[in-house]
């Protein structure tokens, strides 16, 4: 505390201090309504009274003239900062025909130089200002504090003066309060964020599952043309080309021999048409590569007109002939 004492005296009554104290109170009128402390309005009331007064919720503040009063402004060392009070109190009979037992004063330090305080004492003699404080309670007012023509003092005695409540109490009691207020909002915001990052993620699934859907459906697709595909192969496999099928006819069958309707279907061939001999088709068609288990459909009926018979035949399509090579595929 001796290191930091120097300080101290250098920083009371500075222009430093001054600007602290100024920046403050543009702070404090900043600060919301609601938050600020409220101090309620003062009440002026000039002495002497001249009408009762009636109670209210201002503070009452008594104003007393000049010439009620002894003024003095004084010069003190600089050491006295630290005490000011006690320091005037020991000094007043140099600068007042009274003791200090004899008066209530107020001592304001107003300007601070190099080498001195120079202060502003207010006093006045304790039985005039008991006096005065009587006849005000007479009338109905009982002063918060004394001023004297605006100097913004309190010359009010320590014992009458209201007791003052504490600065920042009503804040502290509702700090608690506040701060269970925005724990609780925090854990709303958090909530809400995590029921956002939810909805998102469920979005995002029920996206990507509708994606699936459609690739599945998709491959289903695929899957199901390429069956058609391979089915609608494996059938033309299955059938050996036409000029195959003609030129193993053309080879089987003898050179009287022609055919006037030929149709393949579901392996199974059938033609009909003229042979001189058509009794000797089946034994013929036998050596065939691609036919076999061939039968006649009908009766074999002769044709005055040509002189040949006219037969009908049906035979199956070898299995094993669609996959053997002919003169016409690679």
């Amino acid at each position: 505390m001796n290191r930091l004492e120097p300080i101290a005296r250098q920083w009371r009554g500075s222009l430093l201090q001054q600007g602290w104290r100024l920046w403050l109170t543009e702070l404090r009128g900043c600060v919301p309504k609601w938050l600020a402390l409220q101090e309620p309005p003062e009440q002026v009331h000039h002495w002497p009274l001249t009408t009762p007064v009636a109670p209210g919720n201002a503070r009452q503040v008594l104003m007393l003239a000049h010439d009620t009063v002894l003024q003095q402004r004084v010069q003190l060392p600089l050491a006295a900062a630290r005490n000011l009070t006690e320091v005037v109190g020991y000094e007043l009979d140099r600068y007042t025909p009274f003791d200090a037992e004899q008066l209530y004063f107020v001592a304001r330090q107003e300007r601070r130089t190099s080498s001195h305080l120079e202060v502003t004492l207010v006093a006045i003699l304790r039985e005039r200002l008991d006096q005065i404080l009587s006849d005000c309670a007479a009338l109905g007012l009982h002063p918060h504090r004394v001023d004297v023509a605006g100097l913004g003092i309190d010359l009010l005695p320590a014992p009458l003066r209201p007791r003052q409540r504490p600065a920042g109490k009503q804040l502290q009691r509702s700090l608690p309060w506040l701060c269970g207020a925005l724990l609780i909002a925090a854990m709303l915001l958090w909530l809400n964020d995590r029921q956002r990052v939810l909805d998102t993620m469920h979005a995002t699934v029920q996206q990507q599952k509708a994606q699936v859907a459609q690739v599945h459906a998709v491959r289903q697709q695929l899957l199901n043309t390429r069956g058609a595909a391979q089915y609608l192969s494996q059938r033309k496999l299955a059938q050996p080309p036409l000029a195959a099928l003609l030129n193993d006819l053309t080879t089987c069958l003898p050179a009287d021999t022609w055919l006037d309707q030929l149709a393949v279907k579901e392996g199974e061939v059938t033609f009909s048409g003229q042979s001189a001999k058509a009794s000797g088709l089946i034994t013929r068609i036998k050596g065939c590569r691609r036919l076999e288990n061939a039968q006649f459909e009908g009766v074999i009926q002769p044709d005055a007109r040509t002189g040949k018979d006219q037969f009908a035949l049906r035979a199956h399509l070898r299995q094993e002939a669609a996959d053997a090579p002919t003169p016409h595929t690679p």
